[in-house]
C-alpha cells in the first residue's frame, strides 16, 4: 500500500521560498498543481541563467523526483546537502528523496536525527511517520503522525497518512490473527473518514475471515449505498460462508441482473464470477458449466474464467481436469493466488500429498502469512501427525450382561505413504445372573502403505488372551484390507478379519473365532444421493457360517452441518441355528428409515463443538415370526480444545437383534480422547 503523498512538503516549501524568489511563482504553481513536466522545464531554464540558485536547484530536484526520476533527484539533494550543511529545507527534501528511492532504512536513520534536532517540525514528524509505515513499524509511525497532527491540527495530509498507517497496522494484526485489534483500527479510520470505502472494504474482508456474518452484512450494506453490485457480491459470499447456499444464489442472481447497467468491466467480471460460484455451491453443475462455456468464449484464456472451470471440476471430483486448468492459470501468471492455492487443493483431493504441500508452500512464498494457505498446510500436517487415542466404554443389556472396556491406539505416520500403529484393548464382561465373568486382552500391531493415490493396503496382526471362570486361551487376530478408489466418487474396501466373539462372558467362554471376508462399497453422486453396501461372509471355528448384507440408500439434504436421511436394509443368514449359544437365525431381515445430522470433528475449529446424532426406526423379521418394531439412537458430542486435543462423549441405545439374542435392549456409553503426540509430522513433508 502506498503511503507517500507527492505533496507532503510542497506547501511548506513554496511558503518558505516564495519570499526569496517571487519571479519563480509560475514554477511554484506548476509544482503545486502537479504539472511536473512544466515545473521541470521551468526550473531547468532558470538554472541555465542562475546555475547556483539554491531555490531553483531545490525545486528542480523536487520536480524531477516527483516525475519518476527519483534516483537523479536524490543525487541533486546529496550535492545540495553537502553545499549547505544543516539547511533544514534541504535536509527535509533529502529525507523525502530517500523515500522516493525506497531507501527506507537509510531514511529511518536520517529522520531519527532530524526529528531529534527539530522536535516541533511538522514536516519532519510526518515524513518519519511515512518512513516507519513503509518499514511496517506501525506503532512508532502512529506516534509520529499523531505528533504531526498535534503540530498542525488543520492539515489534511497527516490525517490521510494516519489512515493508511492504521490500515497497514490493521492488516498486520489480521495476519497475526489479532482480529479485535484490527477491527478497532478500522473503526478509528472511519471516525476520521466516515464511510471510507477502503476502510469498509478491509473491514468487510475481516468479517469474511472471522465468519461474522451479520457484521459483514452490515458493512456491505453501507458500501451498497454507493455500489449495490459490489455489496451484493460480498453478501452472497457471506451467505455461502454461513452455509446458506440458496440465499447466496439468490443474492448473486440479483447482483448479476443489476450489473447489466454498470460500466465497470472489472466489477462486471467479478459479478459473473460470483454468480457461477453460487451455482456451483448449490450443485447446479449443468447450469454452471453452460455459463463457464459462455464466459470462456467471451474471455478466452482468462485466469478468472479458468479458475471457475477448475472449481467446478473439483466439486465434480474431476481432479485431473481441475489440475490442468490451474496449470494453465499458472502459465499465464506464476504468482496467481488462485492458481497456486487452487492447484494445492486439487493435488490434495487427488491424493498427491507432496505436490499439494509444495504448491501451498509456493503460495506462502508469494503471499506471506496468507491465512488460507497457512490453514491448508496446518490441516495437511495434522493428517500425518502421530497421535494417541483412548476410548473408554460401559455397556449393559436386558440380558443382565455388563461390560467395561478400554482401547488405546497409537498411530505414527513415518511418511506420506507409510504408517505404523499399535493397539491395546481390554474388555471385562460379567453376567449378573449366571455370575460368569471373563476378561480379554488384545495386543495388535499394524502397518499401512499407500502405494498409489487411489490404493492403500493395511495389515494388523495381534493376539487375544482370554480368561473366564471356565477357560483361558490365546487366539491370533488378523485384519488385512485394501482401500481403493476404482472410479471418481467411489470407495471400495476389500478385506479379511479374524476376530474372537467377545460380546459377553458366555461367548468368550466358548472360544469362537470368526474369519470374516468382507467388502464395503460407497457410491456418491453429484446430485446428493448416495449408496453404501457392506457384505460379510463369515466362517466360524464352531463350524457355523454366516452371510450378512447391509445396504443403505441415502440423500444429503444439507452440507453444513451434514443432514442426510435414507433407507437401510439388512439381511443375515446362518448355516446352523444354535440359539442356546448366540443369535443365529436361518433368515433375518430388517428395514429401517434413518435421519442423521453431523458436524465432523475434522471441520471443527479450535474451541468449538462437534456432534453427531443418528435416529432410526423400522421393523425386523426373524425367520417366519411376526415383524418386530425396532429403533436405534446414536449420539456423540465433542469439543476441540486445541489443534492437538479433542474429546467426545457418545451413547447408543438399540433394540435390534444382535449376535447374542433377539428381543433385547442394548446400551453403550463412552468417552473418547484423541491427542496429537507432536505439533507436526516426525518427517519432513516434501
Amino acid at each position: 500500500m502506498k503511503y507517500i503523498l507527492k505533496t507532503i512538503f510542497l506547501s511548506f516549501l513554496i511558503f518558505s521560498l516564495s519570499a526569496k524568489a517571487q519571479d519563480m511563482t509560475a514554477g511554484f504553481s506548476n509544482l503545486e498543481k502537479g504539472e511536473l513536466d512544466q515545473a521541470e522545464v521551468f526550473f531547468a531554464n532558470i538554472l541555465k541563467d542562475y546555475p547556483q540558485n539554491k531555490t531553483a536547484r531545490l525545486c528542480y530536484a523536487r520536480a524531477i523526483g516527483l516525475n519518476k526520476q527519483a534516483e537523479k533527484a536524490l543525487d541533486n539533494f546529496i550535492v545540495l546537502k553537502k553545499e549547505y550543511p544543516g539547511d533544514l529545507e534541504i535536509e527535509l527534501n533529502y529525507a523525502e528523496a530517500l523515500l522516493w528511492n525506497n531507501k527506507f532504512d537509510e531514511a529511518k536513520i536520517f529522520y531519527t536525527t532530524l526529528v531529534a534536532k527539530n522536535p516541533t517540525n511538522f514536516v519532519a514528524h510526518l515524513g518519519f511517520a511515512n518512513t516507519l509505515s513503509n518499514l511496517k513499524e506501525y506503532k512508532e509511525a502512529l506516534f509520529h503522525v499523531n505528533k504531526a497532527i498535534e503540530l498542525s491540527p488543520g492539515s489534511a495530509g497527516p490525517l490521510v497518512s494516519r489512515k493508511y498507517i492504521r490500515l497497514g497496522y490493521a492488516g498486520q494484526k489480521v495476519n497475526e490473527k489479532n482480529y479485535k485489534e484490527a477491527e478497532a483500527f478500522y473503526d478509528e479510520v472511519l471516525v476520521d473518514f466516515p464511510n471510507d470505502k477502503e476502510a469498509l472494504m478491509n473491514k468487510a474482508n475481516l468479517y469474511l475471515i472471522t465468519k461474522e456474518i451479520n457484521k459483514g452484512k452490515a458493512v456491505y450494506n453501507l458500501l451498497g449505498k454507493d455500489n449495490p453490485v459490489l455489496a451484493m457480491n460480498g453478501i452472497a459470499l457471506l451467505e455461502h460462508i454461513g452455509g446458506k447456499e440458496k440465499n447466496a444464489l439468490k443474492m448473486a442472481t440479483e447482483s448479476l441482473a443489476k450489473s447489466a447497467s454498470i460500466t465497470d468491466e472489472t466489477l462486471k467480471n467479478q459479478t459473473e464470477e460470483r454468480y457461477v460460484q453460487a451455482l456451483i455451491w448449490n450443485k447446479k453443475y449443468t447450469e454452471a458449466a453452460t455459463k463457464i462455456d459462455e464466459l470462456t468464449a467471451a474471455n478466452p484464456n482468462k485466469n478468472w474464467v479458468m479458475s471457475l472451470a477448475a472449481t467446478l471440476a473439483i466439486y465434480k471430483s474431476n481432479f485431473p481436469e481441475s489440475i490442468t486448468n490451474y496449470e494453465n492459470i499458472l502459465k499465464n501468471d506464476s504468482k496467481s493466488f488462485d492458481g497456486n492455492l487452487g492447484i494445492a487443493n486439487a493435488y490434495k483431493a487427488s491424493g498427491e500429498v507432496s505436490k499439494a504441500y509444495n504448491a501451498a508452500l509456493t503460495t506462502l512464498e508469494i503471499f506471506k502469512n496468507q491465512g488460507d494457505a497457512m490453514n491448508f498446510i496446518k490441516k495437511l500436517k495434522e493428517e500425518f501427525t502421530p497421535f494417541i487415542e483412548e476410548k473408554l466404554s460401559y455397556t449393559f443389556d436386558n440380558g443382565n450382561n455388563t461390560a467395561v472396556a478400554s482401547r488405546t491406539l497409537i498411530s505414527i505416520p513415518l511418511s506420506t505413504k507409510w504408517t505404523v500403529n499399535t493397539t491395546y484393548q481390554h474388555r471385562q464382561t460379567q453376567n449378573t445372573v449366571t455370575n460368569v465373568n471373563a476378561k480379554t486382552n488384545d495386543f495388535i500391531a499394524g502397518i499401512e502403505y499407500k502405494f498409489h493415490p487411489k490404493i492403500s493396503y493395511a495389515l494388523d496382526l495381534g493376539v487375544s488372551s482370554a480368561n473366564s471362570n471356565v477357560t483361558s486361551y490365546t487366539q491370533a487376530l488378523i485384519h488385512t484390507y485394501f482401500k481403493i478408489k476404482p472410479l471418481k466418487l467411489q470407495d471400495l474396501e476389500v478385506g479379511y478379519k479374524r476376530e474372537i466373539q467377545n460380546f459377553n462372558s458366555d461367548l468368550i467362554s466358548k472360544e469362537i473365532a470368526v474369519n470374516n471376508y468382507y467388502l464395503n462399497y460407497n457410491l456418491s453422486t453429484n446430485f446428493n444421493f448416495g449408496w453404501f453396501t457392506q457384505y460379510f461372509y463369515s466362517s466360524q471355528t464352531d463350524e457355523n457360517k454366516r452371510n450378512l448384507l447391509f445396504t443403505s440408500f441415502y440423500y444429503n439434504f444439507m452440507a453444513k452441518p451434514v443432514l442426510k436421511g435414507g433407507l437401510n436394509y439388512q439381511y443375515i443368514s446362518y448355516k446352523n441355528r444354535v440359539p442356546l449359544d448366540y443369535f443365529s437365525p436361518k433368515k433375518f431381515n430388517a428395514v429401517e428409515i434413518f435421519l442423521e445430522v453431523l458436524k465432523d470433528e475434522q471441520m471443527a475449529e479450535v474451541n468449538s463443538w462437534y456432534y453427531n446424532a443418528n435416529l432410526a426406526t423400522g421393523y425386523q423379521f426373524i425367520e417366519d415370526d411376526s415383524k418386530q418394531w425396532t429403533y436405534r439412537i446414536q449420539a456423540k458430542v465433542g469439543y476441540k480444545f486445541s489443534d492437538r486435543l479433542i474429546a467426545n462423549l457418545y451413547g447408543t441405545r438399540s433394540n435390534i437383534a444382535s449376535a447374542t439374542a433377539a428381543g433385547f435392549t442394548f446400551n453403550e456409553f463412552g468417552l473418547r480422547i484423541k491427542w496429537n503426540l507432536t505439533g507436526k509430522p516426525i518427517f519432513k513433508l516434501k
